[in-house]
């Protein structure tokens, strides 16, 4: 039987410790938020501790050796002149010199934007013209192509390779030049404002419109990011190991990246391509204690037939979110791994963390409202609030995690940010009288049938219970009558057969005549997945309209 996770304050505890010894030294109060003093605070604390292991090389690096690199790169910042307020983009895989300029750009007030490593040309552009980079630091094979962007826009950057290339900087050799003798000790980390200095610039977009950065300052991650540690009791080292998953543009990496030589715990990550062999790899060679991941990550390496190469019984921990959470996806855990605690995690970007402490024993709730935001349910149309309990209305929040913004993009920012500071999540949910809310659908998601509101995941949750599929999507096809028809997209297990009157016959015995798969079942080889490993639902709704259903 699911128990109750434990919530402790003892990482709010070790912060104050750690924040107190900084302002102390410093003498400035909103030092306690300053990520950049903070993380040179925690790599001297403990200069031979492991921080980082790329598990593609066996490469390792103690948080002395870090320390060391990041100062010299700091001063190799200032040097070529970047200065605060400026953009520095990461754009490589997880190997041990991707978060080096990260904790540079920290010290100096700079920001930092990590972008997918495989965008094309003309994304590359689109993602320059939104960043406005000072410096690109990226692998040599995409040097030209980043090259050539940069000369197109017109724009002043430095271009530098974590690898050798022809007729480019080399970061490490940049180093040596630059700042081969500088001492840490004499070191000085800039000092500004945390509440309005922008430590990241977070992707939130893809293939819904042109790419938008959110705006999160140094005081947004200090105040959020702790409360994804809650169910652990001791700090500094809550854990033995943790291990990244998910590429440097995501939250889930860089909530790792940035809080392990602040709160002090080794992170395994890797250079190679995380394939579902790879990380079968990692974790029966490494170990590790804790993670988090998408749904769509987690089923994939839970896949009936292939799970049974890995042993996942060393996790202590396993945060899931990015999407929607099927139940089954929790069951899926507790087969392969009973003493495992699974987190279902709402949250976004913009909101620089997490709302809501999940409860284990009601795994289809999110749990009830985290402490460090308010929450409203809120008519999304007339912006009256909901207060009766099982009414759905989107969900607003308020607190110091919310973002500043997008970045340089005020006209889209109004329409998040409400009157009084409030953050518009987009996402519909209604709470029960106990106040435990749940998700019901991302707004702008929904399907309508005739004058109904149909939400995908509703019709994905009823489908997914069947044995033999692996994953589901639900998407509509247009109808000029009546509006969306539901159409399930389906990837079966492997060795199932499943016919579409099967999952038709599941939705129908389960939901209401609106509900049911009038546009027909489509059966395909695998999702089609953005950057973020997020189902593309714009493509998914193409692929519904183009092929032939059953």
């Amino acid at each position: 039987m699911a128990q109750w996770q434990h919530r402790s304050d003892a990482i709010h505890w070790y912060m104050q410790e750690l924040s107190s010894r900084v302002v102390a030294e410093s003498g400035i109060p909103s030092d306690r938020h300053h990520l950049g003093k903070l993380t040179l605070q925690g790599l001297k604390d403990a200069p031979d501790y492991v921080l980082q292991i790329d598990g593609a090389t066996g490469e390792t690096e103690t948080f002395g050796s870090v320390l060391k690199r990041s100062v010299q790169c700091a001063t190799m910042f200032r040097t070529l002149g970047l200065k605060q307020g400026d953009v520095v983009v990461l754009m490589a895989p997880n190997h041990i010199h991707v978060s080096i300029p990260m904790y540079a750009a920290f010290y100096l007030g700079i920001s930092v934007a990590g972008i997918n490593m495989e965008l094309r040309v003309n994304e590359l552009r689109d993602t320059f013209k939104c960043n406005e980079p000072k410096m690109i630091i990226c692998q040599s094979e995409r040097v030209n192509d980043v090259r050539s962007v940069i000369k197109e826009l017109k724009f002043d950057s430095h271009i530098i390779a974590f690898d050798k290339a022809e007729q480019c900087m080399n970061f490490s050799e940049l180093l040596e030049k630059h700042a081969s003798d500088v001492s840490v000790e004499d070191f000085k980390v800039a000092d500004f404002d945390t509440a309005n200095t922008i430590s990241l610039l977070i992707a939130t977009s893809g293939t819904t419109g042109l790419p938008k950065a959110a705006a999160i300052t140094h005081k947004n991650m200090a105040v959020s990011v702790p409360y994804m540690w809650l169910t652990y009791s001791k700090f500094p080292a809550p854990t033995r190991l943790t291990v990244v998953f998910s590429p440097i543009q995501w939250y889930s990496a860089l909530f790792q990246f940035i809080f392990s030589p602040i709160i002090r715990h080794t992170r395994l990550q890797s250079s190679a391509q995380m394939t579902q062999e790879h990380a079968y790899y990692l974790i029966n060679k490494y170990r590790p204690n804790f993670t988090m991941t998408s749904p769509n990550m987690l089923a994939l390496f839970l896949k009936i037939g292939d799970r049974n190469k890995c042993d996942f019984t060393c996790f202590e921990t396993i945060q899931v979110g990015g999407s929607s959470v099927h139940t089954s996806i929790i069951e899926d855990i507790k087969r392969v791994s009973p003493n495992t605690n699974v987190t279902v995690i709402y949250g976004m970007s913009e909101m620089s963390g997490i709302a809501f402490n999940f409860d284990e024993t009601i795994p289809n709730s999110l749990g009830k409202p985290m402490q460090n935001f308010e929450h409203r349910l809120v008519n999304p149309v007339t912006e009256k609030d909901i207060t009766e309990p099982n009414a759905p209305g989107e969900l607003w929040v308020k607190g110091p995690g919310v973002f500043k913004g997008y970045y340089n993009n005020p006209e889209i920012t109004s329409q998040v940010i409400m009157r009084g500071g409030w953050l518009r999540t987009g996402d519909i949910m209604y709470r029960d009288d106990k106040s435990n809310f749940y998700f019901v659908e991302r707004i702008k998601l929904l399907l309508k049938y005739r004058s109904h509101q149909i939400s995908p995941l509703e019709i994905e949750t009823v489908i997914a219970e069947h044995p033999g599929v692996f994953e589901v999507a639900v998407t509509g096809i247009p109808h000029k009558e009546y509006g969306d028809l539901p159409v399930a997209c389906i990837v079966p297990h492997k060795g199932y057969k499943i016919t579409a009157q099967e999952i038709k016959d599941i939705v129908k015995d389960s939901l209401s005549d609106p509900k049911q798969l009038r546009g027909g079942v489509l059966f395909l080889k695998e999702l089609p997945l953005t950057s973020t490993s997020k189902i593309d639902r714009p493509k998914l709704a193409v692929l519904a309209r183009s092929m032939e259903r059953e």
